[in-house]
Order: C-alpha cells, then sequence, then structure tokens
C-alpha cells in the first residue's frame, strides 16, 4: 500500500504544497497517525490544479484538507513576484472552496495556511488572535486576502482553520540566518533610514501602505518563531480539538532580534557577529535574492488560542529550540 493508493479502512489526508519542506513533514507525520495521503500539485501526483474533476474527486470524501500551496515568499517582490505569491495563494484555495463545495462528503476538517505577518508592526504589546491588530502593506494584504478566499461562504460541514504561522524554525528561514551567523555577520539587524522603495506597497482588491516603512527599533524588533515539531504537534492538536478560526502558530516565548541573533551565534558556535545597519542589509539581501522585512518586522504573536484550549508546546524556549533546528 503507497500513501497514494487509499484504503477504505483508513482515514485520507489531503495536502497541497507536499513537496515544500513544511508539507513533506506533515505528510510524513499524518502517514505515521494512520491516515492515507493524497497530494496536489502543479504535477499531482494524485490530482493537478488544472484539473478541477480530479480535485472534486480527492477532496470528496477525505477527513482532513491541508492547503499549504503558495509561492515561496523567499525571494524579491518585483511585481512578477508580487502577483504570483498573491495568484497563487488566492486561485487554490479559492479552487479548493469550490470541491469542498461540490464534495457529497467533504472534509470533517480543512487547515488553511496563513501567517503572523498578518499583524501590524508591534512594539509595544504581544498579538493574539483575539485583540491582534492587523497590519498594512503587501505582506499583510496578501494574508487578509487569502484568508478572505478561505472563510468566504458557508461550508457547515467543515470546520476551518487559518494556520497564522510565525517563521518555522527547522526550514529554509532558519537555514538562512544560520548561514549568515556562521559567516560571522549574525549580529542584530537594525533598521533605519533607506531608499523608499515600493516593493511592499498593497496589493489586491483593497490594497494597502506605500513605500517600505522605516523604523528605529535598534535591533529590538520582535521576533516570533515555532519549530517545525510544534507545528506538526498544533496540527495532530486541531485536528482532535474543536478550534475554528484563525489560530496562531508561534512558540509562547518570541524574544527580540538582538536575543534571538546572540542565541544564533552560540547555536553556531561562533563568537563574531558584525552588526547589520539597514545600508548594510538591504544590499546583503539583494545578493541573498530576499527581503529584509524577514528581520525587521517586529512580529509580536502569542499563541492564545491554543494555549487556552490545553495545548502544550514541546518546544516553548529558544535555545534548545534552535539547538535542535540547526543540528538537524
Amino acid at each position: 500500500m503507497t500513501p497514494s493508493s487509499p484504503s477504505p479502512e483508513r482515514r485520507r489526508a489531503v495536502i497541497t504544497g507536499a513537496s515544500g519542506f513544511l508539507g513533506t513533514a506533515l505528510a510524513g507525520d499524518l502517514v505515521q497517525q494512520g491516515y492515507d495521503v493524497l497530494r496536489v500539485g502543479r504535477d499531482g501526483p494524485d490530482a493537478r490544479w488544472d484539473d478541477d474533476d480530479a480535485l472534486a474527486r480527492v477532496v470528496d470524501g477525505a477527513d482532513l484538507l491541508v492547503n499549504l500551496a503558495g509561492k515561496s515568499v523567499g525571494c524579491r517582490y518585483t511585481d512578477a513576484n508580487r502577483d504570483e505569491i498573491l495568484r497563487s495563494r488566492v486561485a487554490t484555495t479559492r479552487a479548493l472552496h469550490d470541491a469542498v463545495t461540490r464534495a457529497a462528503r467533504p472534509p470533517r476538517l480543512w487547515l488553511n495556511a496563513s501567517t503572523a505577518t498578518i499583524y501590524r508592526y508591534a512594539l509595544d504589546r504581544p498579538q493574539t488572535e483575539d485583540d491582534g491588530e492587523l497590519g498594512t502593506g503587501f505582506s499583510v494584504d496578501v494574508a487578509r486576502s487569502w484568508e478572505d478566499a478561505f472563510f468566504d461562504g458557508d461550508l457547515p460541514a467543515t470546520r476551518r482553520v487559518a494556520l497564522r504561522m510565525a517563521i518555522v524554525l527547522g526550514g529554509p528561514a532558519s537555514d538562512l540566518l544560520a548561514r549568515v551567523a556562521r559567516l560571522g555577520a549574525g549580529g542584530p539587524q537594525i533598521d533605519g533610514r533607506w531608499f523608499g522603495h515600493r516593493r511592499y506597497r498593497g496589493i489586491g482588491d483593497h490594497p494597502t501602505g506605500g513605500p517600505a516603512p522605516t523604523h528605529h527599533s535598534h535591533g529590538r524588533q520582535m521576533f516570533s518563531w515555532v519549530h517545525v515539531d510544534d507545528v506538526l504537534r498544533a496540527v495532530r492538536f486541531i485536528d482532535e480539538s474543536g478550534l475554528s478560526g484563525p489560530v496562531n502558530v508561534a512558540a509562547p516565548h518570541p524574544v527580540d532580534n538582538r536575543t534571538f541573533m546572540a542565541q544564533l551565534r552560540r547555536t553556531v558556535r561562533m563568537p563574531v557577529g558584525i552588526p547589520a545597519p539597514r545600508w548594510l542589509l538591504e544590499p546583503a539581501m539583494w545578493v541573498l535574492r530576499n527581503e529584509s522585512e524577514l528581520v525587521l518586522k517586529s512580529r509580536w504573536v502569542l499563541p492564545a488560542r491554543l494555549q487556552e484550549s490545553g495545548f502544550e508546546f514541546r518546544w516553548p524556549e529558544l535555545a534548545p529550540a534552535l539547538d535542535d533546528a540547526v543540528r538537524h
């Protein structure tokens, strides 16, 4: 029996974006839980995005639907990349919405990826699902449009949860930062004046924001994170619980940028860490084909709904979480 050959005795999970870092880890975890896992992507293998009938067949009768599809944000926000980041999230979510609506036996639970970046730049207080304030600009507009498509309409037989994930340790983002730290450039990233480019301007039906903002946080911008193991465990917990709506998937003890980079230097055993003021950071990010928003935005997010429902994090503290993530 292969994961792509569902058995009537076993529960079926459908994953989109299963070829990525998180999708690969989640598919393996669901198989261990006893799910038959079917995968949807541009090339299948079980259904393709351009085949509506095949998509409807795999969704109909599934117990669990997990949508992780979307172009990686680990790129420069050129106009083409901006459009594809938005389109790849909204179009795939709408296609799944249509499949769930058509299903004779719709999934009991649909988990859709989202992002903790949906909240505003916060230095004054943490953001939770109930009292958090949404921000403005490109990344926020993408997240808003993504969640709007997800929560649109009435699907009475399907519980829906938007996973507002913080930066995941154990994947491409922490790998990039660890590589920078090993090169001796693992000091704090310090915001400041820079050219007012418009790559972060709003997008979608109701665009918000304008030129790239400037903040003088002196490296004290908050850094919310979560270990990949706890993402998988949160999915299990949500599967077994009655949670619905937006859920912050972030460790309960975020740190500021200076603290994060200091711990990262200890983890990779690099005693030197050159600070990166914005005038130095921006050219480096251009070389790395990434955006400074990854490290300059102050994300201060707490997992209120998970903790109120009784979820316990395996990796609540940064030091052991980073040690494990970087080592693996």
